[in-house]
């Protein structure tokens, strides 16, 4: 059975319904259903705009992740140089609530780097970070105008670093080392940066690094990159592990380690040196001890044979009738004299020797 509807009946409905629609879009979303929190960006803002070290101000935001951890810090120069610029020791950190919404009492302090200052928020994790700049006024802070992008600002980052070169054979003997160091530089910021001033160190072991300026002529553009070339020399004789440092605008850009080999060619002149030398002066000084004892012995033996040759009378007296004595002292016995006196004859060779003992048997 078909129920047919009045025709007044349909025109009441067909008014109503408009007025029914309007008022559920009215109607706001219940508490338990989470907003959109993708679609929307985090804002903050700070109450006071201006305060005195000391002081302290309500910093609020909303947008933000639920449950998110923020860092809240008073900062100089527009926080154009990180953190570095920023009063950390006051800072405060934070968690929004499930509805991404946050109110925290920050303290003042006066930050490192001049105003204009700002109160700078931003999320510590998560994968997409999220900052936001409050402008703030730090009552008797100095005031100073902000640095040219690109100048000191830190918008450059090092995306490759190496080192390049090697020993050649006077390194071996403690001639100084050098080196080449290639970075990779990339510029992250919206201005381009012209003549960028870099600082090189070298540091060995826990010494302190020894710094040097170096300013590259160019220009990096805004997103481009460019390989820069800064060449390094140790000292003499170094060797062991060094570490090459370069900065930018006071920002730590990159690090490499050089392992410099020990100079064993120097190490082996000087143990020649300690050891060759010696011996050397020492065999010069047997070879002239030797000179003078040859030549005191050639003079000894001439004094020896002069002396027998001047005492041509017997050494014992005679008979007086020209014959030696009965003892055979007289000429036959000097000669024998003279013939011992020769060290390079020995006793009963000589031949008139021989022949008169020979005969007076």
């Amino acid at each position: 059975m078909r129920h047919r509807v009045h025709p007044r009946t349909a025109r009441g409905v067909a008014r109503i319904l408009p007025a029914l629609l309007l008022c559920a879009a009215a109607v706001p979303a219940l508490p338990g259903e989470p907003p959109a929190y993708a679609a929307s960006r985090p804002t903050a803002d700070v109450t006071p705009r201006e305060g005195g070290a000391g002081g302290r101000v309500t910093v609020t935001g909303r947008g933000w992740k639920p449950h998110a951890l923020l860092t809240l810090l008073v900062c100089g120069q527009n926080a154009i140089g990180g953190t570095g610029s920023c009063a950390n020791s006051t800072g405060k950190a934070a968690t929004t609530d499930a509805r991404g919404r946050l109110s925290v009492r920050l303290p003042v302090a006066e930050p490192p780097k001049p105003c204009p200052c700002v109160v700078h928020i931003a999320t510590v994790t998560g994968a997409e970070p999220a900052v936001v700049d409050v402008p703030f006024t730090v009552a008797g802070h100095p005031v100073a105008p902000l640095p040219e992008r690109g100048g000191t600002s830190a918008r450059l980052a090092a995306l490759g670093v190496r080192l390049e070169g090697s020993n050649g054979f006077l390194n071996w003997f403690g001639a100084p080392a050098h080196r080449t160091l290639v970075v990779t530089v990339g510029n992250m910021g919206s201005a381009p940066a012209r003549n960028p001033a870099f600082r090189v160190g070298t540091a060995h072991s826990v010494y302190a690094p020894r710094w040097e300026e170096v300013r590259w002529e160019g220009t990096i553009a805004s997103g481009g990159r460019q390989d820069i070339r800064f060449p390094v020399e140790l000292a003499m004789g170094a060797h062991g592990d060094y570490k090459v440092s370069l900065e930018y605008g006071g920002r730590l850009l990159a690090e490499k380690t050089w392992t410099a080999p020990r100079p064993w060619g120097a190490t082996l002149f000087w143990v020649l040196l300690f050891t060759v030398v010696p011996a050397g002066i020492f065999r010069i000084g047997l070879e002239v001890v030797n000179r003078f004892n040859t030549h005191g012995n050639a003079n000894g033996k001439g004094r020896r044979t002069g002396r027998g040759k001047g005492n041509d009378r017997p050494h014992s007296r005679g008979n007086g009738n020209g014959k030696g004595d009965r003892n055979g002292t007289g000429p036959a016995a000097t000669t024998e004299g003279e013939a011992a006196a020769l060290p390079w004859f020995a006793p009963d060779t000589l031949p008139a020797t021989s022949n008169r003992r020979k005969g007076s048997t």
